[in-house]
């Protein structure tokens, strides 16, 4: 391809509004523009990436024993209103009416479309297993678009489900996706890692997130450097301490603490170390099971934890954070002095941390002034074995819940999903087939997605310098960037460069041949900016001496290399 044939709309500068390093890169390159919030137009170079991504994803998903199908964005709200997604899902579903009145949505996701294509035209057993995926455009309307693509409303996504006669063969495609999921990350070469993950809005049961590793990610991911283990931090257990409550040694006594409301401000305040200090959280309790919703808790994690509202949310049921006007109607007292020793009548929850401390500060529920010396069964009752759980975010360094090593804590963009279904959707849409007896039973469901337009930017984020983006060579727009200086200018130069071109492409190399009329300095920033893994550049002064100049783009310098043999520097480099 030649740049004076070819759609090159790179930028010296970034939109004011990119965040990202991926978004300012992926604007500057030309591989996007904006259209509307979280709407982006992919141009011909992002899309060269998007379809190499789509490519690598196909041949595995395939080579899974998994089918392609198409289905239509615009789906019907009637299934929605049967899986009882309509209005579970929440305002990000795009719903609208047509010219006769009826709803429908554009899909998020195809769970409801694929479940009623399986009821529809899957009897028996003996038609089980299938894997159906395609690769589809999805819209979910975002509240508050951002980072490019990273977090837009319109993306690409891969999803594929699967149906099952039983739970084992469902455990089975599901371990065939990990693998499946490792293979195209590997190819793609990616750093990530696969971690146990949360279902959120899916459902379902057990889960795997994927992870492309970028200090810029969302996400943040315990793992352990001497075992397998790793997960979302929003998942990963905080273990139980070994070591027994100390016997108290100080007596409850209140001091003051004027305008100090943080535990880390009071610790130093009091000359003593953050972990003796708790940290109470008021909530109230919205959809709790025991008939409790509506009522005022009170959380406590240790003063150097923090809350995980994913890990609480399953130990107490759905909250949300109180009001100062109801800790103050409560408590009678303002946040960040509030704490647990209190006449008050509520439920407290205990992180299992805090139910080894002795001695420790909390707030004394009175503005001003903290409680240092406070003992269980002394002080304040004990902690209820029901009420004392695990609902603090992991840190570096706490053990690993395998037992084989410690926690260590990265930045993770989650680009890829499986997820066990079981029978969610299979149950509420009657979805069933006859087993090997003549009954009728649901099937067994799984789900996998991944996100091909995301894995764009998420590669970006991890591969980049100050010259612009340094691609996966299986991913890059173009393997070579030729750049001949004084194309149109020096017949010797132009000669030596389509011979160049046309050994590289017959080798199966797909060139970006820059035969623009530009100072060598531009042609040179453009190919570093959109990330081509090779430049070999073809001067007059080198070609006197049968030389052609070769770098790869994190090279720090040239090689002269034979202008007869201009492969040879892409069969030993490592780009």
């Amino acid at each position: 391809m030649r740049t004076s044939r070819y759609f090159l709309a790179t930028l010296k500068e970034a939109p004011s509004d990119a965040e990202l390093v991926s978004h300012k890169l992926m604007v500057r390159a030309g591989l996007i523009r904006r259209l509307a919030g979280g709407i982006y137009t992919w141009l011909p170079l992002g899309l060269r990436v998007v379809r190499k991504v789509e490519a690598i994803v196909r041949e595995e998903m395939n080579r899974a024993g998994a089918i392609e199908l198409f289905m239509p964005a615009v789906q019907p709200a009637e299934l929605w209103q049967e899986s009882g997604r309509w209005r579970k899902y929440g305002p990000e579903l795009l719903r609208f009416k047509d010219r006769h009145e009826r709803d429908f949505c554009i899909g998020p996701t195809h769970e409801e479309v694929v479940t009623d294509i399986a009821r529809r035209e899957i009897r028996s057993y003996r038609q089980l297993p299938v894997h159906l995926y395609q690769i589809q455009t999805k819209f979910r309307d975002e509240i508050r678009p951002r980072f490019g693509v990273m977090r837009g409303r319109e993306f690409t996504m891969k999803d594929g489900y699967s149906f099952h006669a039983d739970y084992a063969d469902l455990q089975r495609e599901y371990r065939n996706m990990y693998d499946t999921y490792t293979r195209i990350f590997v190819r793609l070469e990616l750093k990530f890692r696969a971690v146990a993950g949360d279902p959120g809005a899916i459902g379902g049961t057990e889960s795997r997130e994927f992870h492309v590793l970028a200090e810029s990610g969302e996400d943040a991911i315990a793992y352990c450097p001497q075992s397998e283990y790793a997960a979302n931090v929003e998942l990963a257990e905080a273990v139980a301490p070994k070591a027994a409550r100390s016997a108290p040694t100080e007596k409850m006594r209140k001091v003051a603490t004027p305008n100090r409301t943080r535990c880390e401000d009071v610790a130093k305040l009091l000359g003593v170390p953050i972990e003796k200090t708790v940290k109470a959280i008021a909530v109230i309790r919205e959809e709790a099971r025991d008939g409790a919703s509506g009522s005022f808790a009170m959380l406590l994690v240790r003063g150097d934890h923090d809350l995980n509202e994913v890990k609480t949310q399953k130990v107490i049921g759905a909250f949300r954070f109180a009001r100062d006007e109801e800790i103050e109607q409560t408590l009678k007292c303002g946040p960040g002095y509030i704490g647990p020793v209190t006449n008050a009548t509520f439920t407290i929850y205990v992180d299992r941390a805090v139910a080894v401390m002795s001695d420790f500060v909390c707030g004394a529920n009175e503005v001003g002034y903290h409680l240092t010396g406070v003992n269980w069964g002394r002080d304040l009752p004990e902690p209820q074995p029901q009420l004392t759980g695990d609902i603090r975010k992991v840190v570096a360094g706490d053990p690993s819940p395998d037992g084989k090593g410690a926690l260590e804590i990265v930045r993770g963009i989650e680009v890829g999903h499986i997820f066990q279904l079981r029978t969610q959707y299979s149950e509420s849409m009657k979805a069933t087939f006859l087993d090997e007896a003549g009954n009728s039973r649901p099937f067994e469901m799984g789900c996998y997605g991944m996100g091909i337009t995301r894995i764009v930017a998420a590669a970006i984020e991890q591969n980049h310098d100050e010259h612009g983006i340094v691609f996966p060579q299986p991913i890059a727009p173009f393997h070579v960037a030729l750049v001949p200086i004084g194309y149109g200018k020096n017949a010797a130069v132009r000669d030596a460069a389509d011979s160049i071109y046309r050994a590289l492409t017959d080798a199966g190399f797909e060139v970006l041949l820059d035969d623009r009329d530009e100072r060598p300095g531009v042609m040179f920033a453009d190919m570093e900016l959109i990330g081509i893994p090779h430049r070999i550049v073809v001067g007059e002064r080198s070609l006197k001496d049968g030389l052609i100049e070769y770098q790869g783009r994190l090279d720090k310098e040239t090689k002269k290399v034979p202008l007869g043999d201009p492969l040879a520097p892409l069969r030993t480099s490592s780009c």
